[in-house]
């Protein structure tokens, strides 16, 4: 954009994709930078130790006019993760869990410290997986303090500081943690050892439990929860008891801010590989940048050998996005962050999981515990 001199990424570009997705990969997002984009899984760049919250396409022009936004000041609430996840689990599964534990509206008002051990093991596309679905728990963000994982992956990236000024830009984000004894408005604790690979049965990201369980009842609900599990049942077309594992499923979505990274298509390809999916798959890398190292890892060929459709990058089916739709009353096993009603498609059912749980959808036709498959 010359006449503004802001910088594009248009089609061509091979540095387009998601923003929430080249931004960290290009090394726009850095910790302690307040960043707003008109979209809400913005609470993503939160991973790298950054204020990042979705606004209004009215603010947004105010943002560009004048680099300045009124906020209220929002409430802390901290999560502490603890435990260890057993194989075949990953990040997706625990932020679905902690969503089902809190509800979608356990954050509201709030930005989210994510911390703890489970939390400080992750990898930095980890971290922006649970980040991104900040807002499914009602969060205004979703934040992670920065360590020297964070660093390594900034360092020589395109955008990000270079030689001494980078050295003198981690001396300085080593300050951005809470202070010791900080006191939170909230604080939970949820432990993930033991915790089993977690799906969505209802239209909500709250909807979720592991693969283990059965759809719920919806009488053992209260007030205005027991009427939505009763609405999200009958749009998706199920009946309280029925097992998650072994519910026939009709395509597989593999892609999104949330999941399109390439540690993302390791996991579904790790799954896929010398074997073939039983259900259409599309995989949507979020960015040409993905797109290219998982070619050049021949990610691409496991997913071609498997029958799976393998697109250029972008937001796809998360949203139904260039007739990447799921049809009426049809089962989509997706890697994205929301379920709700229409969300794929008029009539659309969405089962939200992991990318290792949806290539093992695909291979079995079905929502099946993805350990079965990593044990063979």
């Amino acid at each position: 954009m010359a006449a503004t001199g802001v910088t594009a990424f248009p089609l061509g570009d091979p540095r387009q994709g998601i923003v929430h997705v080249i931004g960290p990969e290009l090394g726009i997002t850095l910790p302690g930078l307040v960043i707003a984009c008109g979209d809400s899984h913005t609470s993503t760049h939160g991973a790298l130790g950054a204020f990042a919250f979705g606004i209004g396409q009215s603010e947004m022009t105010h943002v560009l006019a004048t680099e300045t936004l009124w906020q209220r000041r929002p409430k802390a609430m901290r999560i502490m993760v603890s435990g260890r996840l057993s194989a075949g689990l990953s990040a997706k599964d625990v932020i679905l869990a902690i969503i089902a534990r809190i509800g979608a509206g356990g954050a509201v008002e709030h930005v989210i410290e994510y911390a703890g051990q489970t939390v400080r093991a992750m990898d930095v596309e980890a971290r922006l997986t649970v980040c991104n679905m900040s807002i499914e728990a009602g969060g205004r963000a979703g934040m992670i303090a920065p360590d020297d994982q964070v660093y390594s992956y900034l360092a020589g990236r395109d955008f990000a500081p270079k030689g001494a000024a980078f050295d003198q830009a981690v001396a300085a984000w080593r300050q951005l943690l809470s202070d010791e004894g900080a006191v939170f408005d909230r604080e939970v604790a949820i432990d993930v050892a033991g915790l089993a690979p977690m799906v969505s049965w209802g239209t909500s990201p709250e909807d979720s439990l592991p693969i283990t369980a059965a759809v719920p009842d919806p009488d053992t609900f209260t007030g205005e929860k027991r009427a939505s599990a009763r609405r999200a049942l009958d749009y998706m077309g199920l009946v309280p008891g029925t097992a998650l594992e072994g519910l026939a499923i009709d395509q597989v979505f593999i892609g999104s801010c949330t999941n399109a990274r390439i540690s993302d298509l390791r996991a579904a390809a790790a799954v896929l590989k010398g074997r073939k999916a039983r259900v259409p798959v599309l995989v949507s890398p979020g960015s040409t940048a993905v797109k290219r190292q998982a070619e050049a890892e021949g990610l691409d060929q496991v997913f071609r050998a498997a029958g799976c459709d393998w697109r250029e990058s972008g937001c796809s089916m998360c949203v139904g996005m260039n007739g990447d739709l799921v049809g009426a009353g049809k089962r989509c096993v997706s890697t994205a962050n929301r379920n709700f009603p229409g969300r794929q498609g008029k009539g659309a059912r969405t089962h939200l999981a992991s990318p290792a749980m949806a290539a093992a959808a695909a291979v079995n036709g079905h929502l099946a515990d993805v350990r079965r498959l990593l044990g063979g």
